[in-house]
């Protein structure tokens, strides 16, 4: 039984093979990436720069060389977010922004740099598309939108937002939304897009990225070595190196590799999950927390219940049923505020490919009996 639904936070269980990879490459391998001449810093190399066809290939994109490997996400927003040139200028937000969204834009905001404005939205938080064209976008600098929400899973239509924004650069979170959903980057033109490895993509901790249409337009957040045009004291132009200062985490991007290479077929469907977002809500008590429209519902959800905080349901789900999962704000205040869940926040359930639908019963079956247990 697979009593792990905190796949939001990170991924578990990985693929055997990732530990396997991660254990060759310490004990066989151990090269580091573009600096040297010999054997071992040829498999490195190599093997980072499959790691990135493999991830171009996944989020549909030609353009290999323009993903860049950072240690996380929050990483991958803050060198696009800081990048940029802003001052002066507006920011668009969805209402459902991570912090790893809010906090760089914030810093800049008080300091008088830019201005936030929030994008129009139903009460799921879902783009209000038709009211975008009653916004000016003149001296705005930057639009930046939550593909998957980490709340409520919603899903943003992010292509339909490329199309509105235009010329104005669009940076897409998809922290929550890769591995689950399908990307399509060219096709969809988005400008800049950040992903985490070790979430929906099932790979290590301290791995994830960005991909930059136009990396030209960016200032580099970190400066140091990377192994060419070292003659120099610029960053070099050259993409991804311009944008991948220091050694990477090979150990990691290995262990990546082998979860892109061997991925799961999921054990559990789409309707299984609606199932039991539907189940739950008929509980007395508890409040489902998701899409209004179920062709926007993402791989995760949240619940809360009247009686008891989703602290205190947190506790008893893993002390009397052996239940994991994320309660609280989840790192997004301003998600909570816009449906209606601050202070308190929500109890989040987020399954992975290895949830069975009997894992799902399971959980609904421990959720049913929680409300008599004192």
């Amino acid at each position: 039984m697979n009593r792990y639904f905190d796949n939001g936070s990170t991924s578990f269980p990985k693929p055997s093979q990732v530990a396997d990879a991660i254990h060759h490459y310490l004990t066989h391998m151990g090269g580091t990436y573009g600096r040297s001449a010999y054997q071992r810093v040829y498999e490195a190399t190599a093997m980072v720069e499959t790691c990135r066809d493999a991830l171009a290939h996944r989020m549909g994109t030609a353009r290999a060389e323009n993903i860049a490997f950072c240690s996380n996400a929050t990483m991958a927003i803050n060198t696009v977010i800081k990048g940029l040139p802003l001052t002066g200028k507006r920011v668009w937000v969805s209402p459902l922004e991570h912090n790893a969204v809010m906090r760089p834009l914030w810093e800049l905001a008080k300091h008088g740099i830019i201005n936030i404005h929030t994008l129009p939205a139903w009460p799921d938080g879902t783009i209000n598309i038709n009211a975008l064209s009653n916004i000016d976008l003149s001296n705005t600098g930057l639009i930046v939108v939550n593909h998957q929400s980490n709340v409520n899973g919603i899903i943003q239509p992010v292509e339909t937002i490329a199309q509105w924004a235009g010329k104005v650069p669009l940076l897409v979170d998809g922290s929550q939304s890769v591995g689950h959903l399908p990307i399509h980057l060219d096709q969809w033109g988005i400008d800049y897009f950040a992903f985490t490895g070790h979430k929906g993509l099932l790979g290590p901790s301290g791995t994830g990225g960005f991909f930059a249409k136009h990396p030209e337009t960016l200032v580099p957040l970190i400066h140091g070595g990377t192994g060419s045009r070292s003659d120099s004291y610029d960053m070099p132009l050259d993409v991804p190196d311009r944008f991948q200062a220091g050694t990477p985490n090979i150990t990691g991007i290995c262990g990546l590799l082998a979860a892109l290479q061997h991925f799961p077929q999921p054990r559990h469907t789409h309707a299984d999950l609606l199932h039991l977002m539907n189940a739950i809500a008929q509980l007395p008590g508890y409040k489902v927390w998701g899409a209004n429209n179920p062709i926007e519902q993402g791989a995760l959800f949240s619940i809360t219940h009247h009686r008891m905080t989703p602290s205190d349901m947190a506790d008893k789900l893993y002390r009397h049923f052996g239940i994991e999962v994320r309660q609280g704000l989840h790192c997004a205040p301003a998600a909570h505020r816009h449906l209606g869940s601050f202070p308190n926040g929500t109890l989040r359930i987020a399954p992975s490919p290895y949830h069975t639908s009997d894992d799902l019963e399971f959980l609904l079956k421990s959720l049913t009996e929680l409300s008599s247990i004192q």
